[in-house]
């Protein structure tokens, strides 16, 4: 790793004060909130596998009411999971759940971080997991984290033996155990050491849990009541809790509102023990650091004379406090923003256009007010570096100024860990200054030099843009710097039905007014393309057009990926275009790599007309598409009033049981569809919540199984079954290139009228033969799985194509 690094000082913000896009102006108890803050020094981290993991009740309390600093350290960005809102997968959904932890944490108050590893998916045990992330890079970015947040106590979720039921879990618990020793010898990860000093917790303590049927707390174990009532903020810890795990919405974990007395536990791991309180022998007071006399009685005064009816009362001592903690180890950034909440001092730099190229001019407006009382005693200004805008603030009076920033040395908006390709365990990053980070540091910005009185506040914002929607009101979004040109195709793999052509659209955006250039795709060896190139005229910012190729797979060809190049103005650029828009995060713009796989499949279809009802989002009524099926999305209205016969076969999506309120009023017509002649095919849901108990015609139940080992060894225990031979014949190679896994929430308890026809298990594990029930029901099939072809169809994997079709098809 090169070590190009600019030190980022980890800020010490009162928890509401973490921004989200736009400013956020203070009220006056949570003003007195920061206030009280001061008095606080200390930190402490959490840490853990995937966002929910969190405690979001115990972080709270810590940031809320003990004031310190809290963090949540999550190994991964939960990549691997499902999603309950969208057909987003991977590194996708990672992007999501990254949010929602940010939106969890503005709630509750902590600070969040990440390491490098990757989820790829449900692991069984730590020694798999540190296998494939490689244990010690992960350990490295853990002992980095700590190095820098320098927690006075490490607090795990979980244990680190199976306890924790997850190897992810029991991992995060090892490399945390680990590196509460390694981050305190200077031998260990010595290359952190020309940025940080080695650091040694007091202590590191397991949060012991009672739910999912495990109860591993004790009365002899540590205990704190974290269920207090916070009169500033008007909630109760277990309410600030709720909303936070309630931002985890791709998880479906809307949470009620707890209220009184709520005990957290705790387990001694290593370092100093304690008797009575987990904080023991730990002085979080200012008396901590020698010479804060001054310092603690002037913070004293501040917090006994505030006036929650006139904050800007506080500023002149507040600057008096700034002049004597300069230079000390102090909340030096709470201090600056509470003295700009005081002063009601509110400002941003928005652009007036949502996107633009790179190296392009940004156009901004700079607006600024201060809100203090009239015969506020001090006068007060602000400039904007970048831009070169200045202003007086005169009390109440509104300010602005359109000015032109340069985005010269700025790169295109994407997410630093997705910059480049990555392996199946961990993301790439070369920077070691952004290893922890949630998101990027801040890009194009406003640099503002706030002056009050004399003293000068230095602010850093991110230049945002911001639009009033009709029915929403303001909303803002991160500004988007974007290739010239943009080259996006409709599906991340193609799959070609033997030596048949594929004409394949591609969608150009500009992102520049007058972008001239040529399309040029690189293909595998033995594929062919026409045309080889096309030229482009975007005239106008924002213009899109949409051109096709033609691509035919011949005897010889290599599967491999479809590459777009887009030249404009001499540079070669290969980005797509994407964007997440959900209303519980900012929406997030990258520019993936404007690449496809491209898999030529032998290949047989029988039927045409397929119904669909969406479950909780995926792909797979897209990949049939893509096959040439007519698929057909069926509302909970049309499965009960309307003719399901003219549908060769109709397929349930991922967790429709789980999900659906409609479900038990359309499962009687799908019944007597399948009596009647149909195929119906329901993919995995999980075991519980479920919306009915009977989920077929004859009993069967769901389990926790599954076979996480996606090459696992898979046995055809029924070979000459019609499903494993119509149209296609199935053999051991068509489960050969699957991906993350086999299955998951695999049946039990199956009625001896289904057929098992595969069998299947991880290492060192017993067989399994639950992904997969068959059964002939009237003068139809009827079809239950948990193999994931929510996962192997939209990434081209050829034998599960195959397998699905064959599922769907009955001879006539």
């Amino acid at each position: 790793m090169k070590l190009r690094l600019c030190l980022l000082l980890l800020t010490a913000l009162v928890p509401s004060l973490i921004k989200a896009q736009n400013m956020q102006q203070l009220n006056a108890a949570e003003i007195k909130q920061g206030l009280e803050g001061l008095n606080v020094v200390g930190s402490v981290l959490y840490i853990a596998a995937h966002p929910d993991d969190e405690n979001t009740r115990l972080l709270g309390y810590l940031a809320k009411e003990k004031k310190v600093r809290a963090g949540y350290l999550s190994l991964t960005r939960g990549d691997g999971g499902q999603n309950l809102i969208g057909n987003e997968q991977a590194e996708l959904l990672g992007l999501i759940r990254t949010q929602e932890l940010l939106a969890a944490r503005r709630t509750d108050g902590a600070e969040q971080f990440f390491t490098r590893a990757n989820d790829f998916g449900f692991s069984k045990n730590s020694d798999e997991s540190f296998k494939i992330w490689d244990k010690s890079k992960i350990l490295a970015d853990v002992v980095w984290v700590i190095r820098k947040f320098q927690p006075d106590v490490i607090i795990t979720r979980f244990p680190e033996d199976s306890r924790a039921g997850h190897g992810h879990h029991s991992g995060s618990a090892i490399l945390a155990h680990e590196a509460f020793v390694a981050a305190a010898d200077p031998k260990q990860f010595p290359e952190q050491l020309a940025f940080v000093k080695p650091w040694q917790a007091k202590r590191i303590l397991w949060n012991t849990f009672n739910f999912g049927g495990n109860n591993t707390t004790s009365d002899d174990q540590l205990k704190i009541d974290v269920g207090g009532y916070n009169a500033l903020l008007g909630k109760s810890y277990g309410e600030i809790a709720a909303e936070s795990r309630s931002n985890h919405r791709s998880q479906g974990f809307g949470s009620s509102r707890q209220r009184g007395s709520a005990i957290e536990f705790f387990s001694y791991v290593a370092g100093e023990k304690a008797s009575k309180d987990i904080f023991e022998g730990v002085d979080f007071t200012l008396n901590r650091n020698p010479g804060n006399g001054e310092i603690q009685k002037l913070v004293s005064e501040i917090n006994a004379e505030y006036d929650v009816a006139d904050p800007s009362k506080s500023v002149i001592k507040l600057l008096k406090l700034k002049q004597l903690v300069k230079g000390k180890p102090f909340k030096q950034d709470l201090l600056d923003d509470l003295i700009l909440a005081c002063a009601g001092i509110w400002f941003e730099s928005a652009a007036v256009s949502s996107s633009y190229a790179l190296d392009a001019p940004v156009d901004v407006r700079i607006q600024a007010i201060a809100r203090a009382k009239q015969g506020f005693p001090l006068k007060m200004s602000i400039e904007e570096i970048n831009s070169k805008a200045s202003f007086d603030l005169p009390p109440n009076q509104f300010v602005s100024q359109d000015k032109t920033i340069s985005t010269s040395g700025i790169k295109i908006t994407q997410p630093y860990w997705l910059e480049k390709r990555h392996t199946l365990g961990s993301y790439v990053v070369d920077s070691l200054s952004k290893i922890g980070l949630a998101e990027n540091p801040i890009g194009l910005s406003g640099l503002f030099r706030i002056k009050i009185g004399d003293q000068v506040i230095e602010k850093k914002r991110p230049v945002v843009y911001k639009y009033t929607d009709q029915v929403r009101g303001e909303i803002y979004k991160p500004l988007v710097i974007a290739p010239p040109v943009t080259a996006t195709m409709g599906e991340k793999a193609f799959v070609f039905i033997n030596n048949e052509p594929k004409r394949i659209a591609i969608q150009l955006r500009s992102f520049k007014d007058n972008a001239v250039g040529v399309l040029k795709p690189a293909i595998p060896m033995g594929w062919k393309v026409a045309p080889e190139n096309i030229s482009f005229n975007l005239a106008k910012k924002g213009e899109e057009q949409t051109v096709e190729f033609t691509i035919t797979p011949a005897g010889s060809t290599i599967n491999g990926n479809l590459v777009l190049n887009v030249v404009v103005d001499g540079k070669t650029y290969n980005r797509a275009l994407h964007v997440i828009d959900y209303e519980h995060i900012p929406t997030q713009t990258l520019f993936p790599f404007a690449e496809a796989k491209v898999d030529k499949v032998d290949l047989k279809l029988a039927g045409k007309r397929i119904g669909y009802i969406a479950g909780a989002g995926d792909l797979v009524q897209e990949s049939l598409k893509q096959i040439g099926y007519e698929v057909i999305n069926l509302t909970a209205g049309q499965v009960v009033n309307g003719d399901l016969s003219g549908f060769d076969a109709i397929i349930a999506g991922v967790r429709l049981y789980n999900v659906s309120e409609q479900i038990k009023s359309m499962q009687p017509k799908l019944m007597k569809y399948v009596n009647d002649g149909g195929t119906l095919l329901i993919q995995y849901n999980v075991n519980g919540p479920l919306r009915l108990d009977n989920l077929g015609p004859y009993p069967f139940g769901l389990s926790r199984d599954r076979v996480t080992e996606e090459d696992a060894k898979v046995t055809i225990l029924k070979s000459d079954d019609p499903a494993l031979n119509y149209p296609n014949k199935i053999t051991d190679k068509d489960f050969e290139g699957w991906v993350q896994e086999r299955g998951l929430y695999f049946v039990t308890d199956v009625d001896q009228k289904y057929r098992t026809v595969l069998s299947m298990h991880d290492d060192g594990e017993g067989e399994k033969t639950g992904s997969l029930i068959i059964a002939d029901y009237g003068k139809g099939r009827f079809v239950y799985t948990g193999l994931s072809f929510f996962r192997q169809l939209p990434a081209g994997v050829p034998g599960a194509y195959r397998l699905f079709v064959n599922l769907i098809s009955v001879k006539k």
